[in-house]
């Protein structure tokens, strides 16, 4: 059997069903409290940042769940195993409330497991998920990079691969001085407002050697024509195997879409401040939190204004 160029997609469209979620990441941005606790079981607000992400992943329909973790991730497993101990103390109390919400992480999906080796960046990690995947399209979610739940993000990527296959990136723009920190794609129109055909991506480029200001952000639908570049590429950017190096491969072929989105997208991640910024921002918009949490932080802000130099002065 002669096996297909690795940029043409597979055919037909079955629909999606299996998500990778990529988190073997050592967290280095946040330690110390990451040196025994993994990055994506950081809390925002009362639960790990990784269960906004299989909360998206199964509202979107996608019911089977590849983890791809690494050493010292064994909380995120456990997070998403059941709690027997735990589970008959709730039940024996009578706190249905908790034992929901104890129980509602093993429910989600059909989660599995597996360890991403050594640390050789988010393409070997995607390639990890080969045998899992198979030759079906699959969609992957990283792990700090949540969306708004009220969005819907991933549901369109999926439409868009029905519709037209190949794979589909995330899109966002930024401004030209945060684009070296993301993969940046060149765009073309394809009649959709929301949907580009992306004609090259590079990963990380420098301001002037940008080709456009839309970042790829933590989500995509790929096609298993992924896996043999990924297979055969060299380690580009940092010495990692780059998946945004495989994408502009397969996109040179016409095969790669972007969907532009305009919504709301936290980032818990990449630096300290967005973390904050999302916990607080979650936070306020929760009808049994936000309310009381609102006024104090009002209050707090006062107390901070009058704490700052010259204020009383200018005040008097």
């Amino acid at each position: 059997m002669i096996a297909p160029h690795p940029s043409t997609p597979t055919a037909p469209a079955r629909g999606v069903r299996k998500a990778v979620v990529p988190a073997a990441g050592l967290g280095t941005r946040f330690l110390p409290a990451t040196k025994a606790t993994p990055k994506e079981m950081l809390p925002v607000v009362d639960k790990p940042a990784i269960q906004y992400v299989v909360e998206e992943a199964a509202a979107a329909g996608l019911d089977d769940l590849l983890m791809v973790t690494g050493r010292h991730k064994r909380a995120i497993e456990d997070h998403f195993d059941h709690a027997f101990e735990l589970e008959q103390a709730l039940a024996a109390k009578g706190d249905t409330v908790r034992l929901d919400a104890v129980r509602d992480p093993a429910r989600l999906a059909s989660i599995h497991h597996i360890r991403q080796g050594d640390p050789l960046g988010l393409g070997h990690a995607v390639l990890c998920a080969r045998r899992h995947v198979g030759d079906q399209p699959f969609a992957v979610l990283l792990g700090d990079d949540l969306i708004d739940p009220r969005e819907s993000l991933l549901s369109r990527m999926l439409d868009v691969r029905d519709r037209r296959l190949g794979s589909v990136v995330a899109l966002m723009e930024v401004p030209p001085e945060q684009i070296h920190l993301y993969g940046c794609a060149a765009v073309e129109p394809t009649g959709e407002e929301d949907v580009v055909r992306v004609a090259g991506l590079v990963e990380k480029p420098a301001r002037e050697h940008a080709p456009s200001r839309y970042a790829v952000i933590g989500r995509y639908v790929l096609d298993p024509a992924v896996f043999p570049v990924l297979e055969r590429i060299p380690p580009g950017r940092g010495g990692e195997i780059q998946l945004t190096d495989a994408l502009q491969e397969l996109a040179a072929g016409g095969t790669v879409h972007g969907v532009v989105f305009k919504g709301l997208r936290y980032d818990t991640g990449g630096n300290k401040a967005d973390y904050l910024r999302t916990v607080v921002r979650l936070a306020c918009e929760r009808p049994d939190l936000g309310p009381e949490f609102v006024a104090w932080l009002r209050g707090f802000l006062g107390e901070l204004d009058g704490a700052r130099p010259g204020h009383r002065d200018a005040a008097a």
